[in-house]
């Protein structure tokens, strides 16, 4: 503040001790500081920001992607710019033939992909990087909304092609091969509006030439359902264990399938659960059963030579609530041989062992089996100089007649002796055989051989199996 005086103006001095009027008064404003730097500053920083987001998001200037400008651009807007460029190209087929757009064909690109690899390559803040060119572009058609394009630009040029197939006929699966149709290449196609999209072209020209069109169900994939379902029908049925109990016969287990293609041309199977109801309903009366006692024929090493009667488990089915929906499902698969839920008796097996001893003192034949005898009778063994050889053999070649000829060891002479019956070899060329030419049984008559009667040669080769034991014993 400055201080102000003031009195009366009569142009006189004031004299010594006169008063004065004295005032305090608010000083003259100080001139403001001038900020010329904001109105200047804050929009130049403004415009420094503003180039920096966009050098951070903006694809270089020049720059191409698969054939189209995409400089200055930001990843989504070169997308769009490439995809609209793409669905704007004019394709002609055949020279100053019919044309359709690539948008009419559904054609697409990936043009994101191609945007990002622009941007990655030569964002704007990378002024070394303007001017580059990106993509090689892939362009892929809707087949479907291609061929229908196609076909009604050029209807002459098509013939649907007949898919393979697969039917039932004479109890199995036969298949009847695919024929091709013809049409415009659809590969052709895109390749032509590939290389329109990359040269920056406006129109792409096609060979309207038909081709071959496979058919979407190939005869290979035919071939290989019917392979598949044959082999089901080998294999089908309800088990009870390794046992098939109930087999299911061909026509009946294609009365439970249905084949049919899906869109990729790959045959699938399904099954009709209430159809195979109908056999599950069936199967108590033949999967349950007695156990039967097996009863074999056995050496006294303990093998099984053969056997006299079968036998078979014993078995009880259980609960068969979901066994129809179960196999429908498990058939879908391919897998025809279903597992029954069943409790299983073991069956017992009774193994007898039997012998053909031969006494050539006594000469006699004893049928043992497991050590007893069960029949007897006079045999004739060799002669002495032609004896039969002692020991323990087994059952070898058999034959129900033959013509035998040898040499005799005991005299040297040659012998032929026509229509022998019941022969069973045992030690090199002795055998048991019936001769019909002597009835002196009970005395050494032969050349080597054990010879009886011609009923009861019959009898034991009946009752002997191959690889059964014999004893020659004195």
């Amino acid at each position: 503040m400055s201080e102000i005086i003031t009195r009366q103006d009569t142009g006189d001095t004031p004299a010594s001790g006169e008063h004065l009027d004295v005032r305090w008064a608010p000083a003259e404003p100080a001139p403001r500081p001038r900020r010329l730097w904001l109105k200047i500053g804050l929009p130049a920083a403004t415009v420094v920001a503003a180039a920096t987001v966009c050098s951070l998001v903006l694809i270089a200037p020049g720059t191409t992607a698969a054939g189209v400008p995409v400089g200055g651009q930001t990843v989504g807007m070169a997308a769009d710019s490439i995809s609209s460029r793409l669905a704007s190209i004019q394709v002609s087929l055949g020279d100053g033939g019919p044309t359709v757009s690539a948008a009419d064909l559904g054609a697409t690109v990936d043009a994101s992909a191609l945007a990002d690899e622009a941007f990655a390559g030569s964002p704007l803040w990378n002024v070394s990087a303007w001017f580059a060119e990106y993509g090689t572009p892939t362009v892929t058609l809707n087949a479907e909304r291609a061929a229908t394009t196609l076909r009604a630009a050029l209807p002459d040029a098509y013939v649907d092609p007949t898919p393979a197939a697969v039917s039932f006929q004479d109890g199995a699966y036969v298949s009847t091969p695919a024929v091709d149709g013809t049409g415009i290449s659809l590969a052709a196609v895109s390749d032509a509006l590939g290389s329109a999209l990359a040269s920056g072209a406006s129109t792409a020209t096609v060979d309207a030439t038909p081709e071959a069109v496979p058919a979407t169900v190939t005869t290979a994939a035919a071939e290989s359902a019917v392979e598949r379902l044959n082999g089901m029908i080998a294999e089908a049925g309800f088990y009870a264990g390794d046992d098939r109990a109930v087999p299911v016969s061909a026509a009946e287990l294609a009365s439970w399938l249905n084949v049919e293609t899906d869109a990729s041309g790959a045959f699938t199977i399904t099954a009709d659960a209430a159809a195979i109801q109908l056999a599950v309903d069936k199967l108590p009366e033949v999967v349950n059963q007695d156990p039967v006692t097996a009863q074999v024929l056995a050496n006294e090493a303990g093998e099984v030579l053969t056997a006299i009667v079968e036998g078979q488990d014993g078995r009880v089915l259980g609960d068969t609530s979901g066994v129809a929906r179960d196999f429908a499902d498990q058939l879908a698969t391919g897998d025809a041989s279903y597992a029954l839920p069943v409790d299983v008796t073991p069956r017992e097996t009774v193994s007898t062992v039997r012998l053909a001893e031969v006494d050539l003192g006594e000469q006699r034949l004893y049928l043992k089996e497991n050590g007893k005898v069960v029949d007897t009778w006079l045999i004739s063994s060799g002669r002495d100089g032609a004896v039969t050889f002692t020991g323990h053999y087994s059952i070898g070649w058999r034959t129900p007649l033959q013509d035998m000829t040898g040499t005799s060891r005991d005299t040297g002479t040659k012998y032929t002796q026509p229509d022998v019956p019941w022969v069973m070899y045992f030690n090199g060329n002795q055998a048991f055989h019936g001769a019909y030419w002597h009835n002196n049984f009970g005395n050494q008559m032969s050349a080597g051989c054990v010879n009886m009667p011609p009923a009861l040669a019959k009898q034991l080769y009946d009752w002997m199996p191959n690889g059964g034991d014999v004893w020659i014993h004195s």
